[in-house]
């Protein structure tokens, strides 16, 4: 994804982030993929995946295969 697409992005970040916003990643809907990044570094590097790549995240995040023990 090159800069200018990225800082042109609608990002937005989880409500479940709280108010100290340091541990964040945020998201944006670019075309038909979903990218990525660093909330602590916005100019830093973004990470894309495709909808479906996104989607079966979310699932298995949902479920809790990544909750910490």
């Amino acid at each position: 994804m090159s800069e200018q697409t990225a800082s042109a992005a609608r990002w937005r970040k989880s409500s479940f982030s709280g108010g100290s916003g340091t541990d964040c990643v945020e998201v944006a809907a670019v075309g038909s993929n979903v990218a990525t990044r660093d909330s602590k570094d916005p100019s830093g590097p973004v990470l894309g995946f495709s909808r479906a790549e996104w989607g079966a995240f979310l699932a298995v995040a949902k479920r809790g295969a990544y909750d910490l023990p």
